[in-house]
C-alpha cells in the first residue's frame, strides 16, 4: 500500500501571523510535520499544499513536494475538504498513484511517531476514515453552556448530572492526523459520511496551535519533552 502525506498550510493566518513558519524548537513549525512524515517508514512521499511562496520556499528546504493552492481555496472561510480534493487531483494529474492519504497539519507539532503509526495501522477493515481525539476539558452534559441574545444561559444538553465525574466521557477532535483514501475524499462530502474511527492522543501531544497562547504552550511543552529525553 502506497501512502502519501499531505500538509495543508495557508499563508494568511490571522490568529497568529506567519504561524506555519514560526520557529519552534529550532525549526519552522511546518518542518515538524514534514520531518515526521519523511522519517516514517510507512509514508512514501510528502506534499505541502499552500498559497504562500514563503511557506513553499521553507517546505522545499525540507524536501517536501509543493502543490500550489489556488487563492480561492486559501481564504478564512475556504473548505479544507475542497483543498484535499484539489491536492489529490493535482497529484493524480502529475502521474502519481497512491492508496492511502494522511493529513499531518502543521498546527500539531508535538505529535509522536507512535501517534502516526497508530493512525495508519487503525486504517483497516471497514474503517473509512481515522481521526484523532483527546479527552475534552468541558462536557456538554455538565459544564458547556449556550447563551441567548440577552445572556440567559443553559447547558447545551440538559441533564440531572451534578458531578463532572458522572458525566459521560467526551472527546475533542485534534489535528494530529487524518487518514483515509483518495477515493473517499473525492466521492464524499466530509469525514463522517462513512465509518469513522478515532485514535486517542495524550493531551500533551494533542495541542492545536491557533493563536499566540497556543504557540507559547507548545513551546513550553516542547522544552519539557526535550528535557526528559536528554
Amino acid at each position: 500500500m502506497k501512502t502519501f502525506a499531505f500538509i495543508f498550510a495557508r499563508g494568511g493566518s490571522k490568529g497568529l501571523p506567519k504561524k506555519n513558519i514560526l520557529n519552534l524548537g529550532g525549526l519552522p513549525l511546518i518542518a515538524h510535520s514534514i520531518l515526521s512524515a519523511k522519517n516514517n517508514q510507512m509514508i512514501d512521499d510528502v506534499f505541502v499544499s499552500t498559497d504562500s511562496d514563503e511557506i513553499a520556499e521553507v517546505s522545499n528546504k525540507f524536501e517536501a513536494k509543493i502543490i500550489k493552492r489556488p487563492k480561492e481555496l486559501a481564504q478564512d472561510d475556504s473548505s479544507e475538504w475542497l483543498s484535499w480534493n484539489h491536492a489529490i487531483n493535482y497529484v493524480h494529474d502529475q502521474g502519481y498513484v497512491f492508496n492511502r492519504f494522511i493529513s499531518l497539519p502543521a498546527t500539531a507539532p508535538l505529535r509522536a511517531d507512535e501517534d502516526i503509526n497508530k493512525c495508519l495501522l487503525a486504517f483497516k477493515g471497514n474503517v473509512d476514515v481515522v481521526i484523532t481525539v483527546t479527552p475534552a476539558n468541558r462536557n456538554p452534559s455538565f459544564n458547556m453552556i449556550k447563551r441567548d441574545a440577552k445572556g440567559m444561559s443553559n447547558l447545551i444538553l440538559k441533564s440531572d448530572i451534578a458531578r463532572r465525574q458522572d458525566a459521560p466521557l467526551v472527546y475533542d477532535m485534534t489535528t494530529v492526523a487524518y487518514v483515509t483514501t483518495p477515493e473517499y475524499i473525492l466521492s464524499k462530502k466530509n469525514l463522517f459520511e462513512g465509518n469513522t474511527y478515532s485514535v486517542i492522543i495524550p493531551k500533551d501531544r494533542a495541542i492545536d496551535i491557533d493563536d499566540r497562547v497556543d504557540f507559547i504552550l507548545a513551546e513550553r511543552l516542547f522544552e519539557i519533552r526535550n528535557d526528559f529525553t536528554k
